[in-house]
């Protein structure tokens, strides 16, 4: 995430200048939910901000908050509501949506000063979070928002606020493209209400079951996709040692066992792939320093539940060790050159 959130933030932003809303345009009002009709989004950061600007074109009505006033202008200019506080946010909504970088901006975000729990009763009935944070946060959140009380509105069957944790994958580019794939965890009930949301911003989506699976499935498959990089990597390092180019050493790959991800749709190798961070010096993508965060929670949840896990603890140094060596924006799959010293495909 490119916006990083700090709970003072949260007490200084009438320093900036807050558009007064504009009513959205709507562009396919056929899409929008029947529930849910106006939307808060908080966090637009590179993920963020296209998944936010999804919503609008599904024609929901949006209200958004976010530490870069410069963010919120370029919303209120496409008819989005800036708001100043979380708390503002959810009494403009009957949904709230985070996409926050960490477990802290997150928590924060909920409970803090001005948060969108702040206050006896709360407007929204559902609150979802799309970051990737650790398992344990989403469950502490999903309790404390099922113990909050609704304020009285409209007839409908919401006795009480839920909580979804719903992170994605796919990226930058899928969430400009809206094909984000969504893996939701929390009341069923509430996940078949979100669907339409869901679908707005991405195409598929995966039920996990209870509070803090989506997070904890999100991690995991994270932790393998770091797992695979290195994998690959270091394969790739080794062929080119061997003698063997990577070109022909890929093809190897992906018409064998040894196929996947890493090696067919996002290799690693400059000059062996069109259209990937490898093909222009390891820019955009998914940064290292994401990486390394991603698999240091799952290293602390391993630890927490009693798990030796000996590849993620590899993976978790060599990421650490990216980043200090002063690669940590650069794509994930720079571990090729950076970490083995890997060549570029002639």
């Amino acid at each position: 995430m490119a916006v990083l959130y700090k709970v003072r933030s949260l007490l200084h932003l009438s320093k900036c200048i807050f558009t007064t809303r504009i009513s959205p345009r709507r562009f396919c009002s056929a899409q929008v939910s029947s529930q849910f009709e106006t939307v808060g989004f908080i966090g637009l950061g590179n993920m963020g901000s296209r998944m936010a600007n999804n919503l609008i074109k599904a024609g929901y009505q949006v209200a958004v908050h976010d530490i870069n006033c410069n963010a919120m202008k370029r919303f209120s200019v496409i008819g989005a509501a800036a708001k100043e506080t979380p708390f503002e946010v959810a009494e403009a909504s009957d949904v709230v949506i985070t996409m926050l970088p960490t477990s802290s901006h997150v928590y924060d975000v909920y409970t803090g000063p001005n948060g969108l729990l702040y206050g006896e009763n709360l407007l929204p009935r559902l609150f979802i979070d799309s970051s990737t944070i650790d398992p344990q946060t989403s469950r502490k959140l999903s309790t404390i928002v099922s113990n909050c009380t609704l304020k009285k509105q409209k007839e409908d069957h919401w006795k009480k606020p839920a909580f979804l944790d719903a992170p994605v994958s796919g990226g930058v580019l899928a969430a400009e493209a809206g094909t984000l794939t969504f893996m939701v965890a929390g009341s069923e009930e509430a996940y078949m209400a979100a669907k339409p949301l869901f679908l707005s911003m991405g195409k598929n989506t995966v039920y996990c079951g209870g509070a803090g699976n989506g997070s904890a499935a999100k991690i995991c498959n994270n932790l393998a996709l770091a797992i695979s990089m290195i994998g690959i990597s270091e394969s790739l390092a080794l062929g080119q040692s061997l003698g063997i180019s990577a070109s022909t050493l890929t093809k190897v790959f992906n018409s064998s066992s040894a196929r996947c991800w890493s090696s067919d749709s996002y290799n690693p190798v400059p000059g062996v792939m069109e259209g990937v961070p490898s093909s222009r010096n390891y820019d955009g993508g998914f940064a290292s320093k994401l990486m390394a965060k991603d698999v240091n929670i799952a290293a602390t949840s391993a630890k927490e539940v009693g798990l030796r896990c000996l590849l993620t603890s590899q993976a978790q140094e060599i990421y650490t060790e990216l980043c200090e060596d002063g690669h940590e924006t650069k794509d994930f799959s720079c571990v090729f050159r950076h970490y083995y010293s890997g060549k570029n495909e002639i």
